[in-house]
């Protein structure tokens, strides 16, 4: 079976929107095609964005429609299916960076950006599956 890009993008908003859930975090899917809100968040008062970047494999995120904003309530789930996206037993690797963050993990190139998953796996170990993040009133 072979998985599509946008396979792979529905795969991981759903899964971040079901892990949400079952944390009890009140989220909801945005729906449409080119859109840079996939689930919205509300949490002690506050309202939370979030963009979700799935991968089947093990590469680098595409960077070049992401915005590093100064904003800590928009935040990106980085996930990743490790290569086995066709394994439903299998849940991917998760960080959970919000926006004024993101900066440290970007890698620009002449042609393209990036997301660094060998630099977040490194340098990110604090925002590895951090729900936790969204639970807490200040952050």
């Amino acid at each position: 079976m072979k998985t599509t890009r946008y396979n792979t993008n529905l795969a991981g908003e759903f899964w971040a929107l079901s892990a949400l859930n079952r944390l009890g975090i009140e989220a909801q899917l945005t729906l449409g095609n080119k859109k840079s809100v996939d689930i919205l968040v509300v949490q002690n008062a506050t309202i939370y964005t979030l963009d979700v970047k799935a991968l089947a494999d093990r590469y680098d995120w595409p960077a070049d429609n992401i915005r590093v904003l100064d904003n800590p309530n928009h935040v990106y789930v980085f996930l990743t299916f490790e290569g086995k996206i066709t394994d439903p037993q299998i849940s991917p690797s998760v960080w959970i960076i919000p926006s004024d963050r993101l900066q440290p993990f970007i890698r620009r190139f002449a042609t393209r950006s990036v997301v660094s998953r060998s630099l977040i796996r490194n340098n990110g170990s604090k925002y590895q599956n951090n729900w936790k993040y969204l639970m807490k009133e200040d952050s």
